[in-house]
């Protein structure tokens, strides 16, 4: 299992995040940036698909429970909190100096509680787990896997198991008071964010290299490298807006430019209130867009219980994160030591030729959207069908 990391270059992910004025997050904003964390399809993202599904709840009783839960807060807002309580990782949450939801005191020591009983770790056989663990699972690319085909990459811990805890807890089949501290609230605000998780394709589906730098089936083999969700490899695009999309890191991209894609690029000249205010009212139309048009196959068949549709959604995602990797050509793979002492897989992942004419770029755009599209809809279903 790889220990959830985000690029190496933070200073790119800040300048990217800040030019293009995609997010508020107040006063969390600058800390959870500095701690260089991995964002999951990237604040963006993930406030769209909450976004969504706050307008698909609203005037229902679903909505009205939801609200309750969260103390008057959206899901569009508590969408990214998942991730920025990894501000909290290196002096803890009881850190004076640290940052707190102090408007909404009842969550923010809910989720002091809920850091504590999942503190990070670098030691994978903890049985206490990491709460970083929760955002992910690592079906391996080869080998045509379905999630529940093998055990390497998985765990109790991953994403295909914390989405059906999380149900649980807000079906009440789990007491609030559990190992884990998910309680109702809490269980909300992951929701919101691990519902957008899964549709990411390397979020679910992961590479492994034998010593030679060649992608193998790890299951296989006893010698293996990992790429950690694609965090280790630079990308190698033909197309792109700018050199630095083009060649940002593979996860990193995922998480981000793919988003990004959807809404309109800016020149850095334009005055910061200017583009704030073009980014904001895209975001907006784009939301519009997803609540008034149904996804097409986001619903999944009836005979599938809720308790397994996130091992159905990652089963789907799955093809998707396979070619998000064939489309790409692996260069100069090899072995890589980090600072953690962790051995990685690191090299270039260069765009191919495709059979369809469709830029790397491009494609992986259309991806975002339909996904993001699917988990705002899913997201207020499976809370609709929880809070009965």
């Amino acid at each position: 299992m790889r220990l959830y990391y985000k690029t190496n270059n933070i200073m790119h992910s800040i300048s990217i995040i800040c030019v293009r004025s995609f997010v508020r997050l107040g006063i969390s904003f600058c800390v959870v940036f500095a701690a260089n964390i991995a964002l999951g399809y990237g604040p963006i993202g993930h406030q769209i698909s909450g976004a969504v599904a706050d307008q698909k709840l609203a005037g229902t009783e679903t909505g009205k429970k939801v609200a309750a839960l969260l103390d008057g807060m959206t899901l569009e807002k508590v969408s990214v909190i998942p991730d920025e309580i990894r501000g909290w990782d290196k002096t803890g949450p009881d850190d004076p100096g640290i940052f707190h939801y102090s408007a909404h005191p009842r969550i923010d020591a809910q989720l002091r509680d809920y850091w504590h009983a999942n503190p990070p770790t670098k030691d994978l056989n903890s049985p206490i787990p990491s709460h970083h663990w929760f955002h992910y699972t690592d079906v391996p690319i080869v080998g045509g896997e379905k999630y529940g085909d093998g055990q390497f990459g998985r765990s109790k811990w991953d994403i295909v198991h914390m989405i059906p805890y999380c149900i649980a807890v807000l079906k009440g089949e789990t007491p609030e008071d559990n190992s884990r501290k998910i309680t109702k609230p809490i269980a909300v605000i992951l929701l919101s964010h691990f519902v957008g998780d899964i549709h990411q394709p390397l979020h679910v589906g992961a590479e492994f290299f034998d010593k030679q730098g060649r992608p193998i089936n790890p299951g296989k083999t006893t010698e293996n490298l990992e790429d950690q969700g694609g965090n280790t490899l630079q990308l190698n695009l033909a197309t792109g807006p700018t050199d630095a999309i083009r060649h940002a890191k593979f996860h990193y991209f995922w998480d981000s430019e793919t988003v990004a894609a959807n809404l309109p690029f800016l020149p850095e000249t334009m005055p910061k209130e200017e583009r704030r205010a073009k980014i904001d009212a895209a975001k907006a139309d784009l939301i519009h867009t997803f609540v008034t048009q149904e996804p097409r196959n986001w619903r999944l068949p009836a005979g599938v219980p809720l308790k397994d549709y996130a091992e159905t959604w990652a089963n789907e995602i799955l093809p998707i994160a396979r070619e998000a990797h064939d489309r790409l050509e692996f260069k100069d793979v090899a072995a890589k030591q980090l600072e953690d002492g962790a051995i990685v897989a690191a090299g270039i992942a260069e765009e191919k030729k495709s059979a369809d004419g469709v830029s790397y770029y491009d494609w992986s755009g259309s991806v975002a959207r339909n996904e993001l599209h699917k988990a705002g809809w899913r997201l207020a279903d499976v809370l609709e069908q929880a809070l009965k």
